[in-house]
């Protein structure tokens, strides 16, 4: 968060290396949409689709591409990339309130742990034996950090996170409420019916810059590390499983499930919805569309699909019968093919 309210196009210019056509010294104090913009707001043109708003517009000033200023009489600040540049601003104007770097009296914080200075611990909070975490870093209210875990410098942990025993953070990962990391895997060994219960040794390890959403259970591994490389941005109530492995600087949308020992490569990206089945092997840059199931390996980088898609009831119900009878069709159509070349032999002049 920023502590300076208000921004001056030139400094915006500067800051993102924009071109600057307009009033330098028009006063920003904020970000909006398009059509809810103000005269002291700035706004964005990210997708050609929402150029026509660009002409109602009452914002200050717009982000957009060079080409797309041609007729724009506004301030406008002329870039190769809006969003990306919209999304550094947003940084500037963000309100989330930043705690006194100080441990609140109610928190319960082992004598044993290191804490570098610059921590804040909220509330409640709980920091277990041999647990470090590096200055700058923030703990929210009842947040807990069990034993001989390792917080990186300027994380974030917020309130009613978990993170089991001997998980490693690196530096400046963002984790939102009731997450769980490190929790037991999904390891069981069948005896004559009854289950018995695989004790998971290893560890979850997040690399840097790691974003991960409210609710959602990343579990410890089994014997290896699960392991979160860097950059990785992961939505709410996403499901990762022991001993997986996600690549640098992929991204996994909401309600993703990834079974055990699966690796997912880097730079993929896995829409709403993807379940992963175990032990398989994704590369880079992989695309999954929502919903995919993804029940074998891929060895080539490119978009993925699987199902199909929504139409009005009655046309899919015509469609999930004809796919039952496939088989049958596929039998049949073989019979054709051998008749016709039996009866185009016996045709042929000897």
């Amino acid at each position: 968060m920023s502590e300076k309210a208000v921004w001056s196009l030139a400094e915006l210019a500067d800051m993102l290396g924009a071109e600057l056509r307009g009033d330098p010294a028009l006063q920003i104090s904020g970000v909006h949409t398009l059509t809810a913009a103000g005269p002291t707001q700035l706004s964005f043109l990210a997708l050609p689709r929402y150029a026509s708003e660009l002409l109602q517009t009452h914002a200050g000033a717009v982000l957009l591409r060079p080409a797309d200023a041609e007729g724009f009489a506004g301030n406008a600040l002329m870039l190769a990339n809006p969003y990306l540049a919209y999304a550094k601003v947003t940084r500037l104007f963000d309100r989330t309130p930043r705690p006194a770097a100080e441990i609140h009296s109610s928190a319960v914080v082992s004598q044993s742990a290191q804490i570098e200075p610059g921590v804040a611990v909220g509330p409640c909070a709980v920091v277990g034996d041999d647990v470090v975490i590096g200055s700058g870093s923030i703990i929210e209210a009842g947040a807990v950090l069990q034993s001989r875990v390792r917080i990186g410098r300027d994380c974030r942990i917020r309130s009613n996170a978990v993170i089991y025993h001997d998980c490693v953070l690196g530096d400046r990962v963002n984790i939102h409420s009731g997450t769980v990391i490190g929790s037991d895997g999904f390891g069981f060994a069948n005896d004559a019916g009854r289950w018995e219960k695989i004790a998971q040794i290893g560890r979850v390890v997040i690399h840097d810059d790691v974003d991960i959403g409210a609710n959602t259970a990343i579990d410890r591994g089994a014997l290896d590390d699960t392991v979160i490389h860097q950059g990785v941005i992961i939505d709410n109530q996403v499901h990762i499983a022991h001993n997986v492995v996600v690549g640098a600087f992929t991204a996994i949308a909401g309600c993703v499930g990834i079974a055990g020992s699966t690796r997912i490569g880097a730079y993929c990206v896995l829409a709403g919805g993807v379940g992963v089945a175990g032990h398989l092997d994704i590369c880079d840059k992989v695309q999954f569309t929502g919903m995919t199931m993804v029940t074998k390996s891929i060895t080539s980088p490119g978009s993925y699909s699987s199902g199909t898609g929504m139409e009005p009831s009655a046309n899919w119900r015509k469609t999930a019968v004809r796919l039952r009878q496939l088989d049958d069709m596929a039998q049949r159509l073989r019979q054709l093919e051998a008749t016709i070349v039996r009866l185009t032999s016996s045709d042929t002049p000897s």
